[in-house]
């Protein structure tokens, strides 16, 4: 709803499974199995996926609408885009490491949850700073052409 456009949309919810393997393959990794905490867990990394495909998307569409063409609008967003999205990632990793090491009380319920968001967040930033551009080029690039194809036509 917020871009008005379905594809841009779709585009951020990308992020979500790239969180998820993050989250699942993390649980595996320290042999934790799944439960009501690691779900908690999963929903607070999807939000925070989508978040970053947010701030990624909004920012390219943006340079767009001042119109910079598609391939540098998204390098550019890329590019201003790499530190925000990091240092959400890295706060949030931080964060949660005491929960992922604790040792004491309560520890059966935090180490799930905090593995799980370290994990996802890991793995959704790399991918969504990565593939997110990739798709957004992939998904607009017709948009693009045709928009080349009518300037150049109505010059002729």
């Amino acid at each position: 709803m917020m871009f008005n456009n379905l594809k841009d949309g779709l585009i951020v919810f990308t992020g979500i499974p790239f969180a998820l393997t993050g989250g699942i393959l993390a649980l595996y990794l320290r042999d934790i199995p799944l439960s009501i905490s690691a779900g908690v867990g999963f929903i607070a990394l999807s939000g925070v996926a989508v978040l970053n495909g947010l701030v990624m998307i909004t920012f390219i569409r943006g340079l767009i609408a001042e119109g910079k063409p598609l391939d540098v609008a998204i390098q550019e967003g890329s590019m201003n885009r790499l530190r925000p999205i990091l240092i959400t990632a890295l706060v949030a990793s931080l964060g949660f490491l005491p929960m992922a090491i604790a040792t004491g009380t309560g520890a059966e319920v935090q180490r799930p949850l905090a593995t799980v968001v370290i994990g996802g967040i890991l793995s959704s930033t790399i991918l969504t700073l990565l593939v997110l551009p990739l798709l957004y080029r992939i998904v607009n690039q017709s948009k693009s052409k045709s928009s080349t194809t009518k300037i150049i036509g109505e010059g002729s």
